[in-house]
């Protein structure tokens, strides 16, 4: 059976494979995300696109060096046809909610798998979610209760935690809006013999 790798740092997606049940490991090599984004912007690539490129950039740099198949992705949040990254503190974080309040985003997340320095599998998910006209005691709360934890996500919550209080209405799944859409990569690994058939 193939080496399963995940090629993120990240403690949801870990925690979403390891309910999955899957036997991997977490290997990560640095790339740098914003030159990716910049060029991209500046060609006036789409953004699903982006999230695609990133994905794949980071499943690559892994798989050129690794046996095995190696799980790359990324999520990018678009708001008003404007693209955003992670907020860089609380206090960008608390502006970013306020933005949102009231008001429809996209999520868009891409998860592409390598082997052998090549992509062989690509998918992307759309998720569209409306934050409701909340307070300010809540949005007071909220940070206090979450702390840094928001300047992890690039909508500055997180949907399996206090966050979801923040929503009135999703269009799309729960693992899409959490980062790594679990259903279709299941899919892809039961051909490959890893995941359970």
């Amino acid at each position: 059976m193939s080496r399963l790798i995940l090629a993120s740092g990240s403690a949801i997606r870990r925690e979403i494979l390891d309910g999955a049940g899957l036997d991997y490991e977490v290997i990560v090599r640095p790339v740098d995300e914003a030159a990716i984004k910049d060029a991209m912007l500046a060609d006036n690539a789409r953004l699903r696109d982006i999230a695609d490129a990133l994905a794949e950039a980071k499943a690559m740099r892994v798989s050129r060096q690794e046996a095995g198949l190696v799980i790359g992705a990324d999520q990018i949040m678009v708001m008003d046809d404007t693209l955003f990254d992670k907020p860089k503190d609380l206090a960008e974080a608390r502006e970013r909610l306020l933005s949102m309040r009231g008001k429809k985003h996209e999520l868009i997340g891409a998860v592409v798998i390598c082997e052998n320095g090549a992509p062989v599998w690509r998918h992307i998910c759309r998720t569209k979610l409306w934050v409701r006209e909340f307070s300010e005691e809540f949005l007071d709360w909220y940070i206090e209760t979450e702390g840094e934890a928001l300047t992890k996500s690039v909508g500055a919550y997180r949907f399996e935690g206090p966050g979801a209080q923040l929503f009135e209405k999703v269009e799309g799944g729960f693992f899409g809006i959490l980062g790594l859409d679990l259903l279709p990569v299941l899919d892809y690994l039961r051909t490959r013999g890893i995941a359970q058939i």
